[in-house]
């Protein structure tokens, strides 16, 4: 049977889980169709809370696709994880309740998760082969980092070797090669090693299996 899910983002750049969400199934053995809704176009832009996104989500697919499944992204900044866990568990309870779901918490914002893959980063900078030093942390020390984005930000510019102009095209560009690399994530590499993405994994298996 056909999963449908919902995936709630902070970010539009955030969409590229879906792939990896659907690959998680698939090597279950279960097929998941991931909606991802951009609810900033809609005319009553919705708040960052989980749950004026849920409410806005749930309007959107009124009298339209029912789903079994929703995933939620939401980063812990300064919180500690189980608040946020618990912020999305009410928020759906109050929204949807007995909705299966799923919380996507990643240790103070998701850019952790893409400060593992040297190559991929030299890649969306636009020197595979270049060789100066990216200064990034591993994987014990990643979610441990104050500023995850930032230091994404500078290892993609160093990665780079622009200056100048080049440069400052290069760093407008952040987003997409954000979105870039987390498409890239290899969900078999170091980013296992971190505690926020063994529980991502772990809850979306159990969650799957249960349906």
């Amino acid at each position: 049977m056909t999963v449908h899910a919902l995936y709630l983002c902070e970010g539009s750049s955030d969409a590229g889980l879906r792939d990896h969400i659907e690959a998680i199934g698939a090597e279950m053995g279960r097929e998941i169709l991931v909606t991802v809704p951009d609810l900033d176009r809609l005319p009553d832009k919705p708040g960052h809370s989980v749950r004026d996104k849920l409410q806005a989500a749930q309007r959107l697919s009124d009298g339209g696709q029912v789903y079994g499944l929703v995933i939620i992204h939401r980063d812990s900044d300064s919180n500690a994880p189980e608040l946020r866990r618990r912020e999305i568990t009410e928020a759906v309870d109050e929204v949807s309740p007995g909705l299966a779901h799923v919380p996507v918490i990643p240790v103070r914002m998701l850019e952790a998760w893409l400060l593992l893959d040297q190559a991929a980063i030299r890649e969306v900078a636009g020197n595979p082969n270049g060789k100066v030093a990216l200064n990034l942390p591993k994987p014990t020390r990643a979610e441990s980092e104050p500023d995850p984005k930032a230091l994404l930000k500078q290892a993609i510019a160093t990665a780079s070797g622009d200056k100048g102009r080049r440069l400052e095209k290069l760093q407008k560009r952040f987003p997409e090669n954000r979105a870039r690399l987390l498409q890239m994530l290899n969900r078999n590499g170091p980013v296992q090693q971190l505690a926020s993405w063994q529980a991502f994994t772990q809850d979306l298996r159990e969650a799957l299996s249960s349906l």
